[in-house]
């Protein structure tokens, strides 16, 4: 078991972090996983199946745990962190970043498909959270990270069931913020851009069965996509440390050069709309 000097009710920074990751075996969980590992970190990798991860012990040895998870099932997941606290003997970081989209519009996905969704992109996260503040609190410190997205603010058609669970996912990690500021645990939102990760291939991807009346509408949209101008995931772990290694780091985060422009845009218009309303909203106020 790794034991190193905890920093309990201190700001400063520990070297050697301890990282719990979820989706380690794809995407940025693949891409942060390995970069901490070369820095020197020590994480606790877990995926669906340990043979997709199963190259980093391989690789790091004792500096990494992998571990098998599910994290729709919970009881396996207060397991797996209960493990990783075990072996390491603290968590410094616990990253959420198991995820998927439906690809679908509203009228054609099913309930159950979305319900599975938001079992994975919310029901998931919240098990693991709440798996792991006991330890986080029992150490006085921690970094709770979580994996959302740009369309945690602006939507897009199409995805719109993905774009609301990353509407819940901001304000699930928003309240939580406020609630364990006082415990010394940290809370950082990731809000990537779009990225050539493998996020948008067939593996991470669920699709609602088609209906023929938006068929014309989705191949638009899908084609706009196809020019869309994606971020390297590669270029991502420095910001990512910096975050992670600074004292104070912000509550959300933008990955990337494109959301805030957009999120800019989307947000006055909504102040316009907000503000041309303004004497009716006020009127009905009584």
């Amino acid at each position: 078991m790794e034991h190193q000097q905890e920093n309990k009710g201190t700001n400063t920074p520990i070297a050697n972090k301890v990282w719990f990751i979820t989706g380690a075996s794809r995407g940025f969980g693949r891409v942060w996983a390995t970069a901490a590992l070369e820095r020197g970190d020590k994480v606790a990798a877990t995926a669906r199946t340990l043979s997709s991860i199963a190259d980093l012990q391989e690789k790091y040895k004792e500096n990494v745990l992998i571990l098998e998870l599910d994290v729709t099932n919970y009881e396996q997941v207060e397991k797996t962190v209960q493990q990783a606290h075990k072996h390491f003997g603290r968590l410094d970081i616990v990253l959420n970043n198991a995820g998927y989209s439906l690809v679908g519009t509203i009228e054609e996905a099913t309930i159950d498909q979305v319900k599975a969704m938001y079992d994975t992109n919310i029901f998931g996260t919240v098990a693991v959270i709440q798996a792991a503040l006991p330890i986080l609190r029992k150490q006085n410190y921690g970094h709770i990270l979580g994996t959302s997205s740009n369309l945690g603010h602006v939507v897009l058609p199409v995805i719109g069931y993905y774009s609301s669970s990353k509407w819940a996912f901001e304000a699930i990690h928003e309240s939580l913020a406020e609630e364990v500021k006082s415990f010394g645990i940290k809370v950082t939102i990731i809000e990537p851009g779009a990225y050539a990760t493998e996020f948008g291939s067939q593996a991470s991807l669920k699709f609602a069965d088609g209906m023929e009346v938006y068929a014309d509408f989705k191949a638009q949209f899908f084609e706009g996509l196809q020019h869309m101008e994606r971020g390297n995931p590669e270029a991502t772990p420095d910001a990512i440390f910096k975050i992670v290694d600074t004292e104070n780091p912000p509550l959300r985060f933008f990955l990337g050069s494109h959301n805030l422009p957009w999120v800019r845009t989307a947000y006055a218009e909504r102040m316009a709309t907000w503000e041309e309303w303004e004497p009716i909203s006020n009127a009905a106020q009584g």
